[in-house]
């Protein structure tokens, strides 16, 4: 069988959490036959076809990136037709509002998957403008596919326009091999000895609360900082991001002990996992759809620390189960929960066991490979029992 992925950006363009999602996807249905390809846009896209491990990766030069709305030139429309035509299913991963584009004017004939990462929460006129035709690419949809069954029930977008027996629930998941060459580097990396400098700003005790990510507004980092200062609880941040100026002044004016380390390596971001106490995703809103970073905390056997903001996040991380769900963009609130695992070893031991536990129930490999491949093969027996062909010689 063969799927092409299609999103605005992909590896090795700057990285993100839905990327990696992507990859995972990619790399967990191909070890169950799947051959995959990923068509995307790049600012630079020489050359125009990679091959990674995951597969081939086709990119289409991209013009614009105004409200995360990558647009493409007439080469992209030539480009994805041709990959459609290649593909036996299509898969689409939301929001693109250009990858709508692309599939209605593209008449694609082949069966078609979407993945709804996130309702569109932040560009609320431009959501206005654009609902008419997400209504459209959402109905043309064979299958559409919620990262949690918390986002399946509370997305007003989901409910509106997918029909209930189109929409299925699939979380998102990582392959374990695929970080193997990481956490096998990140045996030799002491944080404390490679970030030395930056984590004396978290206090100088041993282990530390850790937050990794994009610096971006919905990551709830003012507030992680304020619960920092409030606890004395020490508070190593990973990441790059615009609020990082705004962050480190908030930390000096709170007196409040946190390390802001930057952007990271694959391998001294599983070092850091190894060696921290928890792992706290302090999103206060929606556009936090799932949290990849609590899926590698998961897979790394660490209690985590997140907030109840009615999408996937407390899907992967279960309030008293695996680590404490509190209340969004509530300091104190937050603070208690690190006060509470700071001051208890051994629930951080039992949390950090159950984390890994539900990881391989629900986020590994094989049940992310399972759960697609089933998804791929229901849709294309919906033609009448066979699998569709790919033309021949296609390219």
């Amino acid at each position: 069988m063969r799927v092409l992925h299609v999103y605005r950006t992909y590896f090795p363009d700057p990285q993100g959490g839905l990327q990696e999602a992507i990859r995972q996807v990619v790399l967990a249905t191909g070890a169950l036959g799947v051959e995959a390809r990923v068509f995307t846009l790049s600012p630079r896209p020489h050359p125009k076809s990679i091959e990674r491990p995951e597969g081939r990766v086709v990119r289409s030069r991209s013009f614009a990136a105004h409200a995360s709305c990558d647009l493409g030139g007439p080469d992209a429309f030539v480009e994805f037709a041709r990959q459609a035509r290649w593909a036996d299913v299509v898969h689409y991963h939301f929001p693109w509002p250009f990858a709508d584009l692309l599939h209605l004017t593209a008449g694609v004939r082949r069966r078609t998957v979407m993945t709804y990462h996130s309702d569109i929460v932040r560009q609320r006129l431009l959501g206005q403008l654009y609902r008419p035709l997400m209504r459209r690419m959402l109905r043309s949809m064979d299958a559409v596919v919620a990262t949690s069954p918390a986002y399946a029930r509370t997305s007003p977008w989901l409910g509106a326009m997918v029909d209930p027996e189109r929409l299925r629930t699939i979380p998102l998941g990582i392959v374990e091999e695929s970080y193997a060459e990481a956490v096998a580097e990140a045996a030799s990396i002491d944080p404390s000895e490679r970030f030395a400098e930056a984590m004396r700003g978290s206090g100088g005790r041993d282990g530390y609360f850790l937050a990794i990510g994009v610096l971006r507004y919905y990551k709830g980092l003012d507030v992680l900082v304020e619960a920092a200062a409030r606890s004395g609880a020490p508070v190593v941040i990973a990441g790059q991001g615009p609020m990082r100026a705004r962050l480190e002044s908030l930390a000096r004016e709170r007196k409040a002990p946190v390390a802001f380390l930057g952007h990271v390596s694959e391998a001294e971001k599983m070092a850091l996992l190894r060696d921290c106490r928890a792992l706290v995703l302090a999103s206060p809103l929606r556009a936090e759809a799932f949290g990849m970073v609590l899926v590698e905390a998961a897979m790394m056997g660490r209690p985590m620390i997140s907030c109840e903001i009615g999408t996937g996040t407390s899907y992967v991380n279960v309030d008293g189960e695996t680590g404490f769900v509190v209340a969004p963009g509530d300091p104190e609130a937050l603070a208690a929960a690190m006060r509470a695992l700071d001051a208890d070893p051994a629930r951080r031991r039992r949390f950090g066991a159950a984390a890994r536990e539900r990881y391989e129930r629900h986020f590994g490999g094989e049940a992310l490979g399972r759960n697609y491949v089933e998804l791929y093969d229901e849709v294309c027996r919906e033609l009448g029992g066979e699998m569709i062909a790919a033309p021949p010689g296609a390219r």
